[in-house]
């Protein structure tokens, strides 16, 4: 059975006034099941409030539009309340528990990706609610919540039922939810959109790596992350990672054309990219892409903390590493060809400006 490589957008799981919470479903996208991956967006509303929750899998979120606040508490340890943003890169590894919260008009959303390896279901997350008509509380009787929490009766009742909305809820204005402290945002989010640039080619593209050196923690998610932002007609150079870790993109921004290549020379996709596209590049396999006018951006994740790439094309290509005899011989040309060949892209990187 051919591997379908095919961009797919979200589809919505859950929801209500408060916002909703979409996921990209391994039925449709199997290399989400073959590669332990999930992928889920939520957006919330003004005043929209994700209650208190957990997940069997390590995360990497990342902030598409809007700002708001978000609550992380780690494994044993105190609650951080952080101011987040459009650009934000968060790593949210196992055991922590997080809630999600938008005060403003404009819409919160935000990017879920992370490793479903040690997930009850390959391809997809599972959320453990703390509260809610779902949350852990239903699931015990009066007599064990009265017992493990020490309350009595009326008090036991109103924490397993008096929350009767699911996953996302939306509060009353009046309602006061926690400061963001600017301490607490220390070491917990980078945004990718101010950091300094890894890689910028002036009115060609740049790109932002999330790794242990700007973000200690995508050390414990096991996932490294990066934001790529191509101007338009600009192109990609084909490359792969070289370390077999998974290449899991989300079109941010814009449009434009990508082709991946695999086995055999085999091109295994040519499509048309756009805003709100997810899709997989298999281990190894070669992916490039060409902006449309408008340009393209889009946020990663790298099934390594530290991932290493091998580009084809520009200037730190590996063609220009072998030697001109081997090069002569590989592709069954002339010493002119492969002289002309080697001569091109001597300047340009990884990104390569439109044709004059």
């Amino acid at each position: 059975m051919e591997l379908d490589l095919s961009p797919k957008l979200a589809k919505k799981v859950y929801g209500g006034d408060g916002g909703s919470y979409s996921a990209w479903c391994p039925t449709e996208l199997p290399m989400l099941r073959q590669g332990n991956i999930g992928a889920a967006k939520l957006a919330l509303e003004k005043n929209g409030f994700a209650l208190p929750r957990y997940s069997d899998s390590s995360k990497v979120a990342y902030v598409l539009q809007g700002a708001g606040v978000a609550g992380i508490i780690l494994p044993e340890s105190e609650e951080k309340v952080v101011a987040i943003k459009k650009g934000d890169g968060i790593a949210l590894p196992f055991g922590v528990i997080t809630w999600w919260y938008n005060k403003d008009d404009t819409e919160l959303e935000v990017l879920f990706l992370g490793d479903t390896s040690k997930g009850h279901k390959a391809g997809q997350f599972t959320d453990f609610f703390l509260t809610g008509a779902n949350g852990i509380f239903t699931g015990f009787t009066t007599d064990f919540v009265k017992r493990a929490w020490d309350v009595d009766d009326d008090t036991a009742k109103a924490l397993i039922g008096n929350q009767q909305g699911k996953g996302i809820v939306k509060l009353d204005a009046n309602v006061k939810m926690p400061e963001p402290k600017p301490d607490h945002r220390k070491g917990m989010a980078l945004n990718c959109e101010e950091a300094p640039l890894d890689t910028d080619i002036k009115n060609v593209g740049n790109v932002v790596l999330l790794t242990t050196k700007n973000l200690p923690l995508v050390g414990q998610v096991g996932l490294g992350a990066d934001l790529v932002r191509l101007e338009g007609n600009a192109m990609c150079s084909p490359g792969f990672s070289c370390d077999s870790a998974l290449q899991v993109t989300y079109i941010v921004k814009g449009s434009g054309r990508l082709q991946v290549v695999g086995v055999d020379g085999k091109r295994v996709l040519e499509t048309v990219v756009k805003a709100g596209n997810l899709l997989i590049v298999p281990r190894f396999f070669v992916v490039s892409k060409i902006a449309d006018p408008d340009g393209l951006s889009w946020f990663s994740i790298i099934t390594t903390p530290n991932p290493v790439f091998t580009h084809l094309a520009g200037s730190i290509g590996a063609w220009k590493a072998i030697s001109p005899e081997v090069l002569q011989a590989a592709f069954k040309v002339p010493a002119e060809t492969e002289k002309l060949f080697r001569s091109k892209r001597t300047n340009d990187a990884i990104f390569f400006p439109p044709p004059q």
